[in-house]
């Protein structure tokens, strides 16, 4: 079972926009890095196109590792560790380690 997920809200551990917090968009292909909203920006110089006609200076998520992220409690807003847990139907359950809270 996967630790992160699509949708899954996260909070940056460490670099330059650490302590922030955003929804994971996506995941490159290998899995090793993720890109989240309003996390990382960086702005990027376009030409005139037919896509964006005027150009100009764009701000642009880039990916950063999935061990710089941690999941946040949705109950406390606070960043912790995913664990899995077993239910009694054999199903199985993220969870936040530290609270017990199970993720969706």
């Amino acid at each position: 079972m996967e630790r992160l997920k699509v949708n899954d809200v996260v909070e940056v551990i460490s670099g330059d926009s650490k302590g922030k917090q955003g929804r994971v968009l996506k995941f490159t292909k290998d899995k090793a890095r993720a890109f989240v909203e309003k996390v990382n920006i960086a702005k990027r110089h376009t030409k005139p196109s037919q896509k964006s006609p005027s150009g100009g200076i764009t701000e642009k998520e880039l990916s950063i590792h999935v061990s710089n992220l941690m999941m946040v409690d949705p109950k406390t807003k606070k960043p912790g560790r995913v664990g899995v847990k077993l239910l009694k139907d054999g199903k199985l359950v993220r969870i936040i380690k530290k609270t017990g809270t199970e993720l969706k």
